[in-house]
C-alpha cells in the first residue's frame, strides 16, 4: 500500500481554498506541486534541487 502524500498549503493563499498552491515532498528527490490538496490535480513534479532554485528566484524577485 502506497502512503498518501502530505500536502502543505502555501502561506500566500488567497481567501478562497481553490486559489491555493499545495506542495508535497515525495520519497527520494521528487517535489509535487498541485493547485489543490488532491493528488489527482497534480500540476507539476520536479526535483528538490530545482524546487529550491525556483523558490530562491521567486524570493529574489520579491
Amino acid at each position: 500500500m502506497t502512503a498518501r502524500p502530505l500536502w502543505q498549503k502555501s502561506s500566500f493563499c488567497g481567501e478562497k481554498e481553490d486559489a491555493c498552491v499545495y506542495v508535497s515532498a515525495a520519497p527520494g528527490t521528487l517535489v509535487r506541486v498541485a493547485d489543490r490538496a488532491d493528488p489527482a490535480h497534480l500540476v507539476l513534479a520536479t526535483t528538490q534541487a530545482a524546487w529550491v532554485d525556483f523558490l530562491a528566484a521567486v524570493k529574489e524577485s520579491g
